[in-house]
């Protein structure tokens, strides 16, 4: 009777048994494994109306899925080749300044009569921070865009404080706006009434209700 090891080694190569690595792809065209939440784990809720709340019945796939992220749309690539004569003496200045900035702090530690070793740990972690903040100036800033200042969003329940559906947001949006505009066009007329001794007429009325519509969508 054969051994397991017997038979693995007649059924696969032993050149490609200790370098090779099967990998199981994702589902639905992914490149990794899906990591996403199951079912019993889920805990977003959604409204389905009349201040209902119910789990979440799926997650939205990425439009990127199975697709490999390049590190060069991310980050600045070297420009040089590597172990050309340039890069060796780029490395060398900087070997050599790094070795005269540890020299300076032993010998201003000395002159004060400090410890000179810490000086040269000190500056060793100067030099790898100062390393650090150039590695993160090559990361490819996105472009910056003008932020505008947005209102906190607010929060739509309910009478009950269930949460609404999309559909019953937006007719609670619609109410609450109608309302504010009835409000500012009675005021706008009313105002015009007062100063002119009478009640505005044809376009007179209509002026004044593209100007209550503009303060409504200003939020005025």
């Amino acid at each position: 009777m054969k051994s397991f090891s017997q038979f693995i080694a007649e059924v696969y190569d032993k050149d490609v048994m200790g370098s090779s690595q099967i990998k199981k792809s994702g589902e639905g065209g992914r490149v990794g494994a899906d990591r996403r939440k199951s079912e019993p784990e889920k805990r977003r809720m959604v409204a389905v109306g009349g201040g209902k709340m119910v789990p979440a019945k799926s997650y939205k796939d990425r439009k990127d899925i199975g697709t490999q992220r390049q590190v060069s749309t991310r980050q600045e690539q070297p420009t040089k080749e590597r172990g050309s004569a340039e890069v060796k003496q780029s490395y060398a200045d900087k070997v050599k300044e790094r070795r005269k900035a540890e020299a300076r702090a032993r010998v201003a530690a000395r002159a004060s009569g400090g410890d000179p070793k810490k000086a040269t740990s000190a500056a060793k972690v100067a030099s790898k921070e100062a390393e650090k903040a150039a590695t993160k100036l090559l990361t490819t800033k996105k472009k910056e865009e003008k932020k505008t200042e947005s209102k906190p969003r607010r929060n739509w329940k309910t009478d009950d404080g269930g949460g609404m559906t999309r559909k019953e947001r937006d007719a609670a949006k619609n109410k609450e706006k109608g309302a504010a505009l009835k409000a500012r066009k009675a005021e706008l007329i009313k105002d015009f009434t007062e100063k002119n001794g009478r009640a505005p007429k044809g376009v007179e009325r209509t002026k004044l209700v593209g100007l209550a519509h503009k303060s409504i969508k200003a939020g005025v």
